[in-house]
């Protein structure tokens, strides 16, 4: 029997974390978390890289792309076209849900 321990992290959508605390918390090193700053991955809170501080829910995004990183043996630029595309399906996936309600009550019988 194995046992799996799970690290959980509770975010605040305003609280506001360092460049230092993204990267322990991810497992990124600092210049991995300011190379997604600058593919625009990550937006720093005044929207200037040199600002170093970063919403927490930035935290949820740089562990995703460090997973990705190591899982898929990806290079900055590969990890940002992924996390990219799957922020396109996410928002592509949220319209068509939007959608679905009214096209049902469109096709009901009178």
């Amino acid at each position: 029997m194995s046992v799996q321990i799970t690290e959980t992290i509770w975010l605040n959508q305003d609280e506001v974390c360092s460049l230092q605390h993204v990267a322990a918390v991810s497992g990124l090193s600092e210049a991995d978390v300011m190379d997604l700053v600058e593919t625009g991955v990550l937006s720093p809170v005044s929207g200037h890289a040199d600002s170093g501080m970063f919403y927490s829910e930035c935290i949820v995004v740089a562990r995703k792309a460090r997973r990705l990183r190591d899982d898929f043996d990806l290079n900055a630029d590969g990890v940002a076209l992924v996390l990219n595309l799957l922020r396109r399906v996410d928002a592509l996936e949220s319209e068509l849900l939007a959608l679905q309600p009214a096209a049902r009550r469109s096709h009901q019988p009178k």
